[in-house]
């Protein structure tokens, strides 16, 4: 974002559309002016009044309600003025026309919490938080993310900063005084704050990954044969009919979507073409697709036809699947034959023995999806996390083990000790590149 941040900001902070409200939201130095010429007066702060909507010629936009934040105490820690009216798109479109007329530009996406940030009213992982309650979508991530933005993850990673901080000072008072040498007891003394400060991490580090499921969901793709039950097995997990279903091999061509959610987690399930050799132009381009979908799974559910188990032609599937990707076994179609419903891992796969017609096994199937996505379901909160919260927090943990590697030479302790503090602020924003920080909020909305 280039433009100078003394401008007056406005931009229509409601979806698009028709609805019984809109909202107008304007934030910058001084707003006193242009309240005065939009609604006749400045209200007084916090609290709403009904006011009329004037356009330059003193005729009526609209009859609503005004709300007025003066610095510092507002959202943007600027002046913030929200003008509540009716919801309808050209209403509120002549509203923010009239403030653009009084010097106010239209807001970039995600301006105002950019501003919030700069202006110390939020950390970045709080202003990244915003961003994920708009965009949750379980109540579970919902709730995440709100404790994200009431700053249970900052409170954690400051609280780490602040242990990291601590040891520091104690080993750099040697470095500032080589002739006084750390005696055994503050020596043991350093050894363990290290390690409290490691365990204290990985386990910021667990929860962290366990919020970043939750807020990006997993990717699961159903392959294999033609008429195994890839589609029934999507209808079962969606709960509705959403992919045909025929006894007529290759009747899927393209695949089907659908994002559901197991225990809160989003799971986003993506239904393929049969693998086969193909000589129909359309069938080929199908199965050219589910090789596509393959590569980006983050878990591939190979299904099989429990009548005849795992064959040579699954396993000629198998062998073509990336290693880095999580794989389950799924038996279908026990309801024909003498199976049981069950669970099973071999040591390199796993396998679930089902019926998408009748919904045996289904329960089980969702729990061993949960399982391969890493999700372990505690009383203990989890940290909405992006992965750039990740790749900070691995990164400081990485720099915690190498420090401890050199913990006889001070010099080299203290620097990774140094390091790894940088690293943990560049999470809530101490250290953050303009760039990155152009990056982030673009990928707001506007008016947010």
């Amino acid at each position: 974002m280039s433009a100078s941040p003394n401008d007056i900001i406005a931009a229509i902070a409601t979806a698009q559309g028709r609805a019984g409200i809109g909202v107008v939201r304007v934030s910058g130095p001084s707003l006193s002016s242009l309240a005065t010429q939009l609604i006749g007066r400045v209200p007084a702060p916090r609290m709403a009044i009904r006011a009329t909507f004037r356009d330059g010629a003193g005729v009526a936009i609209d009859d609503g309600i005004a709300l007025f934040f003066p610095a510092p105490h507002s959202y943007t820690g600027e002046d913030v003025l929200e003008l509540h009216g009716h919801g309808g798109p050209v209403v509120l479109q002549l509203l923010l026309s009239r403030a653009l007329e009084l010097g106010a530009r239209i807001a970039e996406p995600g301006e105002f919490t950019r501003r919030a940030f700069l202006n110390d009213k939020l950390d970045l992982a709080q202003a990244e938080a915003v961003a994920d309650v708009i965009e949750a979508a379980t109540d579970v991530a919902a709730r995440c993310a709100v404790r994200a933005l009431q700053g249970e993850f900052s409170t954690a990673v400051r609280a780490l900063v602040d242990r990291l901080i601590e040891l520091r000072m104690l080993v750099e008072a040697t470095l500032d005084f080589p002739e006084e040498e750390l005696d055994p007891l503050d020596r043991a003394d350093a050894r363990r704050r290290l390690s409290d400060v490691r365990a204290e991490l990985a386990n910021a580090l667990a929860r962290a990954r366990q919020g970043s499921l939750l807020r990006s969901g997993l990717s699961v793709v159903l392959a294999g044969q033609p008429n195994v039950g890839k589609s029934s097995l999507l209808n079962r997990l969606a709960g509705e009919d959403l992919a045909i279903v025929t006894a007529i091999p290759g009747t899927t061509r393209d695949t089907v979507r659908q994002t559901i959610q197991i225990d809160g987690v989003p799971l986003n399930i993506v239904d393929t073409a049969g693998l086969r050799e193909a000589h129909d132009e359309v069938e080929r381009i199908g199965i050219a697709r589910t090789w596509s979908e393959i590569e980006r799974a983050d878990v591939l559910l190979l299904i099989v036809d429990a009548r005849t188990g795992v064959t040579s032609a699954d396993e000629s599937i198998v062998a073509r699947i990336p290693a880095r990707l999580a794989r389950l076994v799924v038996h279908n179609k026990v309801d024909l034959v003498p199976e049981q419903v069950r669970r099973e891992d071999t040591g390199d796969s796993m396998h679930v023995y089902t019926s998408a017609k009748t919904g045996a096994g289904v329960d089980q199937l969702k729990k061993a999806l949960l399982g391969l996505a890493g999700w372990e379901p505690s009383g203990e909160s989890v940290y909405m996390a992006r992965e750039r919260h990740l790749d900070a927090l691995r990164k400081a943990a990485n720099r915690l083990a190498e420090a401890e590697s050199v913990f006889g030479e001070p010099e080299l302790f203290a620097e990774e000790l140094r390091l790894a503090q940088r690293d943990l602020e560049g999470v809530t924003g101490k250290f953050t590149a303009d760039d990155l920080l152009g990056e982030i909020f673009a990928r707001f909305c506007i008016g947010k």
